[in-house]
């Protein structure tokens, strides 16, 4: 469904809903046999910072940005193919910008009651889902490790995507 064709097969695929993004998981690990998930925002955030604890997974120096992401002073408007930019300490590349991700988690507007363990938090009354990572069409600060939004499960845009975790066996 993705809006964006300018990279080929490179690009992330946008306009994904969390629950377009549920069926694709579970058509994969039909197909697999693998157990492919969402990550939760822990999973992310720590994957994003890559074990450290500044703004961005490369320090708190906000013109370092475009050496590792794709986002408003940068982008053109549109989405870059994966893997352009510098990776984080992990090797992971587009953590931030270029598209939102979508996490496992519930919406909660804080951290207290949060399982401890980097499980995804998924009780509670909202039926609201995170994003994570900002996009193509943030600000800087908007594509911070630490920012976080929320969304409807059914909510389409051309700049949320998604990153797959997969269960170890």
């Amino acid at each position: 469904p993705s809006c964006f064709s300018n990279g080929g097969d490179q690009c992330p695929v946008e306009q994904v809903s969390w629950d377009d993004a549920q069926a694709f998981i579970q058509k994969l690990n039909q197909q697999t046999g693998h157990i492919y998930r969402l990550p939760s925002e822990a999973e992310w955030e720590y994957a994003c910072r890559a074990g450290g604890a500044a703004l961005w997974c490369f320090g708190d120096d906000e013109s370092q940005l475009t050496q590792y992401a794709w986002y408003s002073d940068n982008s053109g408007n549109k989405t870059h193919p994966v893997g352009e930019k510098k990776a984080n300490a992990f090797g992971l590349h587009d953590m931030h910008g270029n598209v939102w991700e979508w996490c496992e988690d519930k919406w909660h507007g804080d951290y207290q009651g949060a399982p401890l363990d980097g499980r995804a938090w998924v009780d509670g009354e909202s039926s609201g889902r995170v994003t994570r990572g900002g996009s193509w069409s943030d600000y800087a600060r908007g594509s911070r490790a630490a920012r976080r939004s929320l969304n409807s499960s059914d909510f389409r845009k051309f700049f949320n995507g998604f990153r797959l975790a997969r269960t170890a066996p």
